[in-house]
């Protein structure tokens, strides 16, 4: 889990690309999930936006996405009015820090409760 979702969130830091990068993994996971409901109509009445901002892990990943995705922003800005990028050096090393760290813990958090849930040690609300 926390590979895939590094693997989603770093290129969103490239300047320019990361906004593009993070606007189609939107909208990718939006078709994945209409794929599943699909397979599973049970799930039809969960909206995917409860899953990110009901869960703490869900938080956590659009917290690490949208840093990463303003950070693209503030770095393509730099670029087109020729602003100096050394000094955007230390804050993009420490961000991408933090959203690693945050996707490490986010990744675990879900993965903990996807093994909650299989165990059937507790039950999702409607299903």
């Amino acid at each position: 889990i926390f590979v895939h979702n590094t693997t989603i969130a770093l290129p969103m830091f490239i300047p320019g690309f990361g906004v593009f990068w993070g606007l189609f993994s939107s909208w990718s996971t939006g078709y994945a999930f209409a794929a599943i409901v699909i397979s599973m109509p049970e799930i039809a009445n969960i909206s995917p936006l409860s899953v990110l901002f009901l869960s703490p892990f869900g938080l956590m990943e659009i917290f690490s996405y949208s840093l990463a995705i303003s950070r693209s922003f503030i770095l393509i800005k730099a670029i087109i009015t020729k602003t100096s990028l050394s000094q955007f050096i230390k804050p993009t090393i420490i961000e991408i820090g933090v959203v690693i760290v945050l996707l490490l813990v986010g990744g675990y958090v879900e993965f903990y409760m996807i093994e909650l849930v299989q165990n059937e040690s507790i039950e999702m609300p409607g299903l």
